[in-house]
């Protein structure tokens, strides 16, 4: 009798509950809806104007190809660009492209993957406070400085290291250096997040185990991370390609293809710069191929956004 009782006291408590839960779920929370409306607004307006984006170059692209002066072929496996004689090859400025973006990798990927080292497993608080805002210092810094810098700094001590006739005034290995010295902050900061948030019961039994910090920090710490690093190294390569001002200043022009470093040879983003800012009319295929540019720009950096959520979803690590 008195189980029976029990039971069914419970089972009146749980309707209870459910009651109180349904009067919850029921009452209007105005003010949790309106956020929700503003965040579904941002979220929309993000994406209408990604689309927007790639309408627009492809409206443009499309008339370029679709003049007949410039055939998709061509565009795609020319090594000659030149618009004057209706030459569209889109290698040269690839091919510069990612050799710019190459250098800036191999200055910042060692360099911020090393500070976020540092300041995750070594520095203490107050160096920490110090050093990082110095750091990122360098992400405020305006990029056409940063070209000015690669024109007169960088350029001469590659002259005074390996000759003032093999090193041109403009050329790629100085604008890409000094792309890597730019994009230093965002690997630093966006690798220490990812080292940071390792549980530190893994550096608390790698220690336990015998293992010295150094050991701990790459054979541990840096593999356990390794999703968040990768995800880093893809957004500044991505910044790198994008980067307009400092290749524009400190790469040159001209529609060289070469795989010289030390010759001036014209980016795409520094081709865009050039050609937007002077006195090409519009509706020519020389202003059209802007815009076939930039859609091939865009092209890189989603392909870059896909490699990186496919090594993120690899590599990430999950701890309970």
């Amino acid at each position: 009798m008195g189980q029976q009782q029990t039971i069914s006291g419970g089972a009146q408590t749980g309707r209870q509950d459910v009651d109180i839960e349904m009067q919850l779920r029921k009452r209007p929370r105005l003010g949790e809806q309106i956020i929700q409306g503003i965040l579904f607004f941002c979220g929309a307006v993000s994406i209408l104007t990604t689309v927007g984006i790639v309408i627009v170059l492809s409206e443009e692209s499309l008339r370029l190809f679709g003049s007949g002066e410039v055939g998709l072929v061509e565009f795609v496996t020319s090594t000659e660009w030149n618009p004057v004689i209706e030459k569209f090859g889109i290698w040269p400025l690839l091919n510069s492209t990612l050799m710019t973006s190459t250098f800036a990798m191999l200055v910042a990927i060692p360099l911020g993957l090393g500070s976020a080292i540092y300041l995750s497993e070594y520095a203490s608080d107050n160096a920490r406070s110090v050093l990082k805002p110095i750091l990122e210092v360098l992400a405020g810094i305006p990029t056409v400085v940063y070209g000015f810098f690669a024109l007169t700094f960088m350029t001469p001590v590659l002259k005074a290291i390996f000759g003032a006739d093999v090193v041109g005034f403009q050329n790629t290995a100085s604008a890409g250096i000094v792309v890597g010295i730019m994009i230093t902050p965002m690997v630093a900061t966006l690798s220490e997040d990812a080292l940071n948030a390792v549980p530190d019961a893994l550096r608390q039994a790698s220690v336990g185990l015998g293992a010295t910090k150094f050991e701990t920090s790459i054979k541990v710490v840096v593999p356990a991370a390794l999703s968040g690093i990768f995800a880093a190294f893809i957004l500044a390569v991505s910044r790198a390609v994008g980067e307009t001002m400092i290749v524009a200043i400190a790469a040159g022009s001209g529609s060289n293809f070469t795989f010289n470093p030390f010759e001036a040879a014209e980016t795409m983003t520094g081709y865009i710069a050039r050609i937007s800012g002077g006195d090409t009319s519009y509706g020519t295929p020389d202003y059209n191929s802007i815009f076939a540019i930039g859609l091939t720009l865009f092209l890189i950096t989603l392909i870059l956004n896909v490699i990186s959520r496919v090594l993120v979803a690899r590599f990430r690590e999950e701890y309970d």
